[in-house]
């Protein structure tokens, strides 16, 4: 696991993940690990293992893939209202420790701050609406908008030219290794992961990219 050595004053331009990075990524294991497979499982008149057996095969067929995150995918490909059980549990979801701390005070010193993610529209309104942290977000770009997931050098392409942020100066947080590192490919000079991904799961390790923990551990860095 390698330390945080980044300082802030050298970035103009901040670049965060969603689930996992800035909200509680246990809302989405509990959603797509527990709660669909019952809900499967009670309409397919299966059993819990069954369905979750399927569905972790079926899930692993469409990973870097924009099925992957397509709720509305899901709820053809499932025969279940994704959107509407996502509601069911909302009061699951969570940003986490110190995040609005952080982002309040990158606004503070004027940096741009940029939402980018995977997550469908649809998906990012329900997180929105129960976080409200969409406020602090200059603006916010869905791997849906640029046709590739974020694992891919071309989301970066295209993402560059929408949001026009300055790869030199630019410092991009996600929890997930593979994204990481097409960012990296693609130039995104100041990289970290987010090793805390799930407030109910062991920390994540990365051997490749600088860690942070919790953005308290950002927070000392103003400028």
């Amino acid at each position: 696991m390698l330390k945080n050595t980044i300082s802030l004053k050298d970035i103009k331009y901040i670049l965060l993940d969603m689930d996992g990075t800035l909200l509680d990524l246990y809302f989405d294991d509990y959603f797509w690990g527990h709660l669909v497979p019952e809900k499967y499982a009670e309409k397919h008149n299966v059993s819990f293992g069954a369905a979750k057996d399927f569905l972790y095969s079926t899930y692993k067929a469409h990973e870097r893939t924009l099925n992957w995150c397509d709720i509305d995918f899901w709820s053809k490909e499932l025969h279940l209202d994704i959107p509407a059980l996502k509601e069911q549990i909302r009061h699951l979801i969570e940003v986490h420790p110190r995040v609005i701390d952080f982002l309040k005070l990158m606004r503070k010193h004027k940096k741009k701050i940029f939402l980018l993610t995977n997550a469908h529209f649809k998906t990012v309104k329900i997180k929105f609406n129960k976080t409200e942290i969409g406020k602090y977000f200059d603006d916010v770009l869905c791997s849906f908008d640029v046709g590739y997931p974020k694992e891919f050098v071309e989301f970066w392409e295209r993402a560059e030219k929408k949001l026009g942020f300055d790869k030199e100066h630019s410092l991009f947080i996600d929890d997930t290794e593979d994204v990481l590192k097409a960012a990296k490919d693609y130039g995104i000079k100041h990289l970290l992961f987010k090793a805390k991904a799930n407030s109910k799961a062991e920390p994540k390790k990365s051997n490749k990219f600088s860690t942070i923990h919790d953005f308290s551990e950002l927070m000392h860095e103003g400028g």
